[in-house]
């Protein structure tokens, strides 16, 4: 199959500033991972994600496949930071950015990540550091619910897409008056917890306030079944939902994908598995990177060889055509995302 046209990764946080021992680089690599510091005597270097940074990352710092971690991140120093990022961000075969919003302070915002990587970045707006930081400079019930609206309103004139973590959300919107309430006790208690909007009624307001907007809106669910009766609610509201499920509920999220018009669905580290789900215009490639240059290459070459594999077993199988192969890795690569999100209108993108 021919190459894929530059990639489209639909969520991702951005990297870390400064250098990376290997004690920090590992502890990145475990985040990725899901998992926790290493046992004694053990190392992350030893896992899918360290093998694949070891295969993909040396030869776009000039150095051999396979190079033991020590020397790959002794490299990485003799580079510097800035330069051994710009050479993996540029090498990874991404050519458009959606970067979450509302991360912390020390990865790279839009602007830093699109000189790194000389491309395309564009803000997906996170609704939870959203409401924490109206509810800074709202000391009331009421300013803050005014607030939320008027600073949606002011994030969907510039924002890709909305993004949320939620379990579950009921079929309509919360009572107002229980909004007031859960407002309430968050406000109260939050100077001394510093906790996120987690109640259940304040989170589905925001949720249904971000819908409301028109945007795509990003479901970071685990596992999305529990959203069934949210997504055929919001079936005729003229909004996208892209719905970003943890393993192993890829398949499910690819099925809820198929099942209704307005849904979308991340096609996870194995696409074999969602492609068999839902059409295919209806999948979207992301990388889910945070903190590492290096997990953008290894999602992005992980991705495109599963992608080829797939399109030379159908060739080969005579259920489609090269071109036919070529159009679909296209659509799950980049073309839905930018129709989606509208990544080409006013010449964005």
């Amino acid at each position: 199959m021919a190459a894929l046209p530059p990639l489209v990764d639909q969520h991702s946080h951005g990297t870390v500033h400064g250098e990376l021992g290997i004690g920090s680089f590992e502890t990145h690599l475990a985040g990725a991972a899901g998992s926790g510091a290493a046992p004694a005597g053990t190392t992350f270097f030893d896992s899918w994600t360290g093998l694949a940074v070891r295969r993909w990352c040396p030869p776009l710092l000039g150095m051999e496949p396979h190079c033991t971690p020590v020397s790959y991140l002794a490299r990485r120093r003799e580079l510097g930071a800035y330069r051994a990022a710009r050479l993996l961000l540029r090498g990874a075969g991404i050519g458009t950015f959606l970067l979450e919003s509302g991360t912390p302070n020390d990865l790279t915002s839009p602007a830093e990540l699109a000189a790194a990587a000389d491309g395309r970045v564009h803000e997906v707006v996170r609704l939870e550091p959203l409401a924490e930081q109206v509810a800074d400079t709202s000391g009331t019930v009421d300013s803050f619910i005014g607030n939320t609206a008027e600073a949606l309103y002011a994030a969907a004139q510039h924002a890709t897409a909305f993004a949320m973590g939620i379990t579950f959300c009921d079929e309509t919107p919360p009572d107002p008056r229980e909004v007031r309430r859960a407002t309430a006790r968050w406000l109260t208690g939050r100077p001394a917890a510093g906790h996120r909007a987690t109640d259940p009624a304040l989170a589905q307001h925001l949720l249904w306030s971000a819908v409301a907007t028109g945007l795509p809106v990003q479901l970071h669910c685990g596992d999305p079944q529990p959203l069934l009766g949210f997504l055929r609610a919001t079936a005729g509201f003229g909004t996208d939902l892209v719905l970003l499920p943890e393993r192993p509920h890829h398949r499910r999220a690819a099925q809820l994908a198929a099942a209704f018009p307005h849904v979308y669905a991340d096609a996870g580290p194995r696409p074999g598995e969602t492609l068999g789900e839902a059409p295919f215009g209806k999948l979207l490639f992301s990388t889910g990177a945070r903190a590492l240059p290096e997990l953008y290459v290894t999602a992005s070459r992980l991705f495109v060889r599963a992608m080829s594999r797939l399109a030379a077993e159908w060739v080969a199988d005579g259920i489609c055509t090269r071109s036919e192969a070529r159009r679909i890795a296209g659509l799950v690569a980049a073309g839905t995302a930018r129709r989606i999100y509208r990544l080409d209108a006013a010449g964005s993108g």
